[in-house]
């Protein structure tokens, strides 16, 4: 049986062209657990493929060749065209990975638009080429070139935001690249790539090609490969950062997270409960950015528990496409497993269930869910503290003064994110300074375009965004400017 949205061709060196196996990756919705699509899983010879078109294209074709002004001026067209199609890529994430739609509409779709502005505003302004007086005398020229052919490997929870974190930059600095989607979501990319055709991309420079790890593991050990972007868990980050320095290859790697937020005794509880309703469960709590350990005083405590516990109870759970939802399924049943595991080690390890639990939310009789939960009596040094979840689960934990929160935020091998709550925005700001992570919210939490995003510690290496994120694109070169030679004599 077939659907709308089959395809049956990948895109290599921005054309479409046939796989080289009959196999395919069965797309389920999360929600009713039915086959939505049917697309080909790229195989090693795919991936060849896409890598030699990628090598040709930088070594030999005319794009990493072109001024920034003119590549721009490509990105610029592609923003336009994705900004036409924000609705439909909205719907395709919340079909394929079970998204609430107002959470794609909100973010998964909309947030991609503007990162390619944000970098293309960036780019306008970038210091490709610069001449700086040299110490020992006459001037030395520093240039930003394009680091080479890129491989680009996004997660599945928010597909579109992650791989333009990496293709737009990549085209902007000159780079090739080759993006390898997570199975669980290929449908989006299929409609960025017919944007990049559409915006006039040359030949060779973008190739798509979705598979599983074997295929993955391959291109970022394909020796054509000369940097590797990469967003998804700590272990499978660590693994490719090794192979990645075996081969001297460069890496960027933007891993896992367990954030705290820390409410301290002056802040408004309303505002502590609507924020952490989102940042903590934010896409169904499949955010490596959510702030899943809420760190409150002892004088508080019950007080914010127990308003957790009854603003996260009340979220409604349901159909991601039904406008209403607040929370949606599980990506797959292997994650509602994992996140359901967790649960139970909770409950083992001595934390008190406020609300939620294990078992599918009343009134869903299909879709991979799981309520969400929260978790009081909850020490730092637990399990479900200390690892990420990767579910709407969130660990209430007291801490005796602000020095003891601060160190209980830092107890951790993440560093992402994390925030502070507080009526005192200079008291917010030290802690800030304190807590050991990338990027941090005083009484709210955003990622800007304009400012780089990355971890600390465990949560990787390297950081997106900003003009920080689009020099990790580039090599620096040093041109030594001597005097002129002497004009010969006529």
């Amino acid at each position: 049986m077939t659907t709308s949205l089959d395809r049956d061709a990948l895109l290599i060196g921005t054309e479409w062209r046939s796989p080289a196996t009959d196999n395919v990756i069965e797309v389920i919705s999360p929600h009713t657990e039915e086959i939505v699509a049917r697309v080909p899983e790229g195989s090693v010879a795919d991936m060849d493929a896409a890598v030699a078109a990628a090598r040709e294209a930088f070594d030999s074709g005319p794009w990493p060749r072109m001024s920034p002004q003119e590549r721009i001026e490509v990105v610029a067209r592609l923003s336009a065209l994705y900004a036409a199609r924000l609705d439909d890529m909205a719907t395709l994430i919340s079909t394929e990975m079970g998204s609430p739609i107002s959470f794609s509409k909100l973010a998964q779709a909309p947030a991609p638009w503007m990162q390619i502005e944000a970098f293309v505003n960036i780019a306008r302004e970038f210091p490709w080429e610069e001449t700086r007086p040299g110490v020992l005398g006459g001037e030395v020229l520093v240039r930003h070139e394009p680091v080479g052919v890129v491989a680009a490997i996004p997660p599945w929870n928010v597909p579109q935001f992650t791989v333009l974190s990496k293709l737009i930059p990549a085209l902007l600095t000159g780079c090739t690249i080759v993006i390898k989607p997570a199975p669980e979501t290929p449908l989006d990319t299929y409609l960025l790539g017919e944007l990049l055709i559409e915006a006039g991309v040359p030949a060779g420079v973008v190739s798509i090609v979705a598979g599983g790890r074997e295929v993955g593991e391959h291109l970022v050990r394909h020796p054509a490969i000369d940097k590797v972007a990469f967003t998804g868990s700590t272990a499978a980050g660590r693994k490719i950062g090794a192979i990645c320095g075996e081969q001297l290859k460069r890496c960027s790697l933007e891993l896992g997270g367990k954030s705290a937020a820390i409410v301290l005794d002056d802040a408004d509880l309303t505002s502590v409960v609507e924020g952490i309703k989102f940042l903590g469960v934010m896409n169904s709590g499949q955010a490596c950015v959510a702030q899943t350990r809420i760190l409150v005083s002892r004088d508080r405590y019950d007080e914010v528990a127990r308003a957790l516990a009854e603003g996260i109870g009340s979220m409604v759970v349901g159909d991601p496409m039904d406008p209403a939802t607040e929370i949606g399924p599980m990506v797959a049943q292997r994650q509602q497993e994992r996140v359901s595991s967790y649960i139970e080690i909770g409950r083992q390890e001595g934390a008190q269930l406020l609300t939620g639990g294990t078992g599918r939310p009343d009134g869903l009789d299909t879709g991979w869910y799981v309520q969400p939960t929260v978790f009081a009596g909850v020490d730092n040094s637990m399990r479900i503290a200390q690892e990420e979840i990767f579910g709407p689960v969130l660990s209430v934990i007291a801490y005796d003064d602000v020095d003891d929160a601060v160190r209980i935020a830092n107890d951790s091998e993440y560093g992402l994110a994390g925030t502070v709550w507080t009526a005192d925005r200079e008291a917010g700001l030290g802690v800030a300074r304190r807590v050991r992570t990338g990027t941090y919210g005083v009484n709210t939490y955003t990622m800007d375009f304009a400012a780089p995003f990355g971890g600390f510690k465990a949560s990787g290496v390297g950081r997106e965004f900003g003009p920080e994120g689009l020099a990790q694109y580039t090599e620096v070169k040093t041109v030594y400017l001597g005097e002129p030679a002497p004009a010969g004599d006529a």
